[in-house]
This record gives C-alpha cells, sequence and structure tokens, in this order.
C-alpha cells in the first residue's frame, strides 16, 4: 500500500514527519537509486527501495522509546555538519534508528528522548498536548519575588509572549541559586531567553521531568528503554497533563526548600551507561 513518503520515514523511525520533509527537501533521500525533494511522493514500503544517505530504509515493527540523561557538551540530533559529539552516540548496542523528540541545547543537560517511533514524536511535538517539561535552573545571585513572578506570568521575548510557568524558588545562597520552571512550550532555547530578559543569569540549565517522566537516578550518559506502559502513558492525549495546563495559571512559590520527586528502586548500572 503506498503512502507519503515522509510518513513512510517517520514510520519508519527514521526521524519525525518534520525532519523527514527537510531530509526529502534536502536531496538526502533516494527512492529506487532516484533522488525524490518532493514532499507529498508517494511510495511503496513493501515494494520501492528507499535510502536516507546512501543507507537502506527499513520498517521495523517494533517501536522504542529511550529515556537517557543528556550531559552538557553534546548537539540533540543524529548528526553534526561541525563534527561536534552528537546524543545517538550515547546509546550503545541498540539496532533500531532513534532519533531525539524535541531538543536541547549544547549546554543544557537532562531530560532527552530518544525514539524510532514517528507516531509517537509527533503527538509530544504537537502544541495541542502541552507537555509539560520541568527545569532546574541556577542562576548568579538571588533571584528576586519580582523576576520569579515575571517568570510564571510569561515574559515578552522576540517571537512573542510566553505561556504561564510554573516557577518556584528551591535553594539560595550567596552567589547563586537554584530555580524550578516548569513549561509546556518548546521555543528555541525558550529557558535561557527568559531568564536573560528578567535580568537573571543562567549559570546551568538542567531539564529533570518530560510530562510525568523523571530522571530518576539516571546520572549523565546514562539512558534506560520506556516501558510499553510508560509509552502508552505519553501517548494518551489526557495523562500526565500537570498543574499549569490544567489551572491556565501561573505559580509561584518562593519556599527555600529542596524539591522532592519520588525516586525508583536502586537499579544496577550495565555497560554503555544503561539502567538495567
Amino acid at each position: 500500500m503506498q503512502e507519503r513518503l515522509q510518513k513512510m520515514l517517520a514510520s519508519a523511525g527514521v526521524a519525525s514527519r518534520r525532519a523527514a520533509e527537510v531530509m526529502i527537501t534536502d536531496g538526502r533521500v533516494t527512492v529506487n537509486g532516484i533522488v525524490v525533494t518532493e514532499l507529498g511522493t508517494k511510495v511503496d514500503p513493501e515494494a520501492d527501495q528507499i535510502a536516507v544517505d546512501g543507507k537502506t530504509v527499513r520498517i521495523s515493527d517494533e517501536r522504542v522509546c529511550i529515556m537517557l540523561y543528556k550531559p552538557a557538551g553534546y548537539v540533540t540530533t543524529a548528526r553534526d555538519p561541525q563534527g561536534r559529539p552528537v546524543v545517538t552516540e550515547l546509546i550503545k548496542g541498540r539496532n533500531e534508528r532513534l532519533f531525539p523528540v524535541g531538543r536541547l541545547d549544547y549546554n543544557t543537560e537532562g531530560l532527552l528522548l530518544l525514539t524510532n517511533d514517528g507516531a509517537l514524536a509527533n503527538h509530544l511535538a504537537h502544541p495541542r498536548y502541552g507537555v509539560e517539561k520541568e527545569y532546574q535552573v541556577r542562576v548568579r545571585g538571588v533571584p528576586t519575588s519580582e523576576q520569579l513572578r515575571q517568570l510564571a506570568e510569561g515574559v515578552l521575548l522576540d517571537d512573542g509572549q510566553t505561556a504561564p510557568a510554573t516557577v518556584r524558588l528551591v535553594r539560595q545562597s550567596v552567589h547563586n541559586s537554584w530555580i524550578s520552571v516548569a513549561i509546556h512550550e518548546g521555543r528555541f532555547r525558550q529557558i535561557r531567553r527568559m531568564c536573560a530578559q528578567v535580568g537573571l543569569m543562567v549559570v546551568r540549565l538542567r531539564r529533570v521531568r518530560y510530562d510525568f517522566l523523571e530522571l530518576g537516578e539516571l546520572r549523565p550518559g546514562e539512558y534506560r528503554q520506556l516501558t510499553s506502559d510508560e509509552m502508552r502513558r505519553l501517548k494518551s492525549p489526557s495523562s500526565g497533563r500537570t498543574t499549569t495546563l490544567k489551572s491556565n495559571a501561573s505559580k509561584v512559590s518562593s519556599s527555600d526548600t529542596r524539591q522532592i520527586t519520588a525516586k525508583p528502586p536502586a537499579k544496577r548500572r550495565g555497560k554503555g551507561g544503561v539502567i538495567k
């Protein structure tokens, strides 16, 4: 049965549908040895030979999703023209062709999902579902109540006003403080730009939660495969959508307490950063 080329590439786990469209228009995709650059081209996965960058694309029935603790100093992509380290290099011993869901910039660390499930990636990226992401932000000095309020109510950036966020002061010292910021948007370098706009200098940025998923005991460079139940929950339109969206209001807390999160039982660490 024929289907659109970009949809087929997403279904095969090559990339998200949007990223697959870029691959096609960039001339990186061939069908039966011929370069195809027109979006919407119909192909038959069972009869046509499709390749990306010269590598044959094979359809796999198994859909997987990996939760990685991305260290700083890695690019969130499958390849980098500048030769910088890429996040897929951290995933060892996997036969699936995995691609990142969304992005964390080069200097940002924390929870990143990688999958070969194009439908899941499209679902999570769709603005309709507004998946909430929580970040721990280390800033220079001590933020004022007014700065926290501005972050929570929304900040005017060059690409528009940000949506309300949930903001909390986690702990503070004379030189640096940690704040928690939960947002459901996914703009380019959004947290860093929001902080800069209210006069806060970001020293360190770490994503600690994606929807209901938390880093738990993962360390930088380590990862684990999501369970089938976790993948089902991610695909659910209503599961895991938290306070920011439900109340449609901002929330600020200035309590000087550490954030407490439930951690899973200790797990044995294997080779290559895999949590077993």
